[in-house]
């Protein structure tokens, strides 16, 4: 084989290995996307989870406070 088939081959190995990262950057790109997406609606998720937590805390909060008062009285 001369040298000139040698690197014509070696060419067109370097080629598919760009194109196969090509690819893979591509796929990669959208996983990442939709990673951030998920952390998105999984950070909005959690902040209205602690607002329901935090409104919970309050009202049980609120009963025990009327329950002590309820049991002060005569």
């Amino acid at each position: 084989m001369s040298e000139t088939q040698s690197g014509v081959m070696d060419l067109g190995a370097l080629e598919a290995r760009v194109d196969e990262l090509i690819q893979q950057n591509k796929s990669l790109e959208t996983e990442n996307s939709a990673l951030r997406n998920q952390q998105k609606n999984l950070v909005k998720e959690r902040a209205a989870l602690i607002e329901k937590t935090e409104q919970a805390k309050a009202r049980v909060e609120a009963m025990i406070s009327r329950l002590r008062t309820m049991e002060t009285r005569p």
